[in-house]
């Protein structure tokens, strides 16, 4: 019995998917981050290392009531520190696509809290076989951001997220630069308003 062309471009074009979803979860496997804390957010699920704990991680962050209020959201507490860090970050998220005016209300992505700047730049040469020049990176293939504790600052990681914004807007990617630009608008914003 022969199989009709149509049904054979499906199994084959099925196969590949199937691999290049196993290929991406095995790369997230491997970025070398190792054992971590999760909390699971409207937009991101942040996993923190086991020596970072998620009270400093708040204080780091500096998320005020005019943050909340300006992202569109109410005064409200988690019932732990995570919860409230899952709440946190996605009022920074909102403020971000605010300062964008780039909404996306169906992102999910990843932020991972590296315990030490030296963690950071072992997960970049892991990643990419380089070294690692800046505070924090965004990588589009696995929707992840990654900071080290140290930096975790709302400017910071709101630049960050400005990248993996600009990476999900738009069907055709802006360059480097005008992502760059973009991004380091949003740091500049975030840094005016909390001064």
């Amino acid at each position: 019995m022969q199989i009709p062309r149509v049904v054979r471009l499906f199994l084959v074009a099925m196969l590949f998917l199937s691999l290049g979803k196993g290929v991406g979860s095995a790369l997230a496997l491997e970025d070398g981050f190792g054992p971590a804390k999760e909390v699971e957010g409207k937009h991101f699920t942040v996993y923190y290392s086991p020596q970072v704990e998620a009270f400093s991680l708040l204080q780091e962050l500096r998320i005020s009531a005019s943050d909340q209020v300006l992202a569109g959201g109410t005064l409200s507490r988690g019932d732990s520190a995570g919860a409230e860090l899952a709440n946190m970050v996605d009022i920074l998220f909102s403020r971000v696509c605010n300062i964008l005016d780039m909404e996306l209300y169906s992102f999910k992505g990843n932020i991972k809290v590296c315990a030490s700047q030296s963690q950071l730049n072992g997960i970049y040469a892991n990643l990419f076989g380089k070294e690692l020049t800046r505070k924090s990176f965004y990588v589009f293939d696995l929707n992840t951001i990654y900071i080290s504790a140290e930096s975790f600052t709302r400017e910071i990681l709101g630049h960050e997220m400005a990248h993996a914004v600009i990476s999900h807007y738009f069907v055709v990617l802006p360059s480097v630069k005008v992502q760059e630009i973009l991004s380091s608008y949003v740091e500049y914003q975030l840094r005016k308003f909390n001064e």
